[in-house]
């Protein structure tokens, strides 16, 4: 199969701006794409796993990635999907997250010998002189045709700032130097971004001409992949130190019966063949196939050993078989401990980090949510003294998906 069909067949294809021309660029290796990512903290998240994933599909095809960081309009901040403004970041801040960002893609990308290009949108928007933007640029843009587009239409309700109203034409510009820059002619979104990667298109085809038009293709991810992005994002980071191994492992191991294979096609490597067979299954076979994907894509991210220990972690948890030595485990000091040597049920909870206060804590005990060592806990006062904490210690649950291996 090739390429762009086995994307289309993956889920990830919603809406092009003209199939057969980018069926044939993707299929032969001609598209020189860009996706763009801002760098709003200093690691990327499990809402940017599609994108990556795209990226990395494409790039094995032979085609040429750009990870646009929007240094620039990370200074303005990014309305996109959203119903207030994002803060307002230094530089500094910016340029340290752009860094994160790069090591952190070079596990899905080739950056070697050209083979892909990050570049930071801050290197001409920061330069743009107003007047001359509003002359080039503004000029090709109708109020009319941008009023219509539907993330306009979503702040109309609570107020449209004029610095919201200019982030298509900033994102439209972006797509116009790739274009001149880098020969970049192809560009990938989500369904939040369609109108302004429209905007895009029409740029080119206004200022260099309908021959350049037809060189610049558009495509949209998946809306129900883009949705999945973002009600799973959270706080799940693809930074070890934010989100380790083992809980990231779990976060896919949770997902939704319904989500699994969706998952698994959108974001997996695995082949569709093997994907497919998975249709068939059913009740507990669709907890092995979330097994398989958690595994697959913590591998992805982490390697292979920390996604096997995870795994042998998971196992130990849920059927009793496999080492807890890889599991989140939390140190409890002396001092932590009354005279007596005793610390209630609320006191594990806090210190653990798996409930933020004692009165979260206490809510969790009376809702029934807390057990330790397999065993549901229902008394607020319930003590424990040092020595059930020594050797391998006790594991402390809240939820259902909240695990600590608790020891001194």
């Amino acid at each position: 199969m090739q390429c762009y069909d086995e994307l289309v067949a993956r889920g990830l294809i919603a809406q092009v701006t003209n199939e057969e021309e980018i069926r044939e660029m993707v299929n032969n290796g001609k598209a020189t794409f860009y996706i763009g990512f801002d760098p709003t903290a200093d690691s990327l998240h499990v809402g940017h796993f599609m994108a990556l994933c795209l990226m990395k599909r494409l790039q094995m095809a032979g085609n040429k990635p750009i990870a646009l960081i929007g240094g620039g309009t990370g200074m303005v901040g990014d309305p996109s999907g959203r119903t207030d403004m994002r803060q307002v970041m230094t530089e500094e801040t910016i340029a340290h997250n752009c860094e994160c960002f790069k090591q952190q893609m070079s596990k899905f990308i080739d950056f070697s010998d050209g083979k892909a290009l990050m570049v930071n949108n801050a290197e001409w928007l920061l330069k743009l002189n107003y007047v001359e933007l509003l002359r080039e640029v503004g000029s090709c843009f109708s109020v009319n045709n941008m009023l219509r587009a539907e993330c306009y239409k979503q702040r109309m309700e609570k107020g449209l700032s004029f610095l919201e109203f200019n982030y298509m034409i900033m994102q439209s510009y972006d797509f116009y130097v790739l274009f001149q820059k880098y020969g970049c002619n192809m560009q990938f979104g989500g369904d939040d971004q369609w109108s302004n990667m429209l905007g895009g298109t029409e740029l080119i085809r206004r200022k260099l001409g309908k021959d350049a038009h037809a060189m610049t293709i558009t495509l949209l991810l998946n809306s129900e992949g883009k949705k999945m992005g973002k009600t799973q994002s959270g706080a799940v980071w693809l930074d070890p130190n934010k989100t380790s191994p083992f809980d990231f492992f779990q976060y896919w191991r949770n997902v939704a019966d319904a989500d699994v294979l969706k998952c698994l096609r959108m974001l997996t490597f695995l082949p569709l063949e093997q994907i497919d067979e998975m249709d068939k299954w059913e009740g507990s076979q669709l907890n092995e196939a979330k097994e398989i994907l958690a595994y697959e894509l913590t591998k992805l991210i982490h390697g292979e050993e920390e996604a096997q220990k995870a795994k042998e972690a998971s196992k130990a948890l849920f059927k009793g078989q496999g080492s807890l030595e890889n599991m989140p485990s939390h140190q409890l000091n002396p001092e932590d401990f009354n005279e007596e040597g005793l610390i209630d049920i609320l006191a594990v909870l806090q210190k653990s980090g798996l409930a933020p206060s004692r009165a979260e804590a206490r809510r969790n005990v009376e809702q029934g949510g807390v057990s330790v060592n397999g065993e549901q806990v229902k008394d607020v006062k319930k003590i424990f003294a040092k020595e059930d904490f020594s050797g391998e210690g006790m594991i402390v649950k809240r939820g259902k998906k909240n695990f600590m291996k608790v020891f001194l």
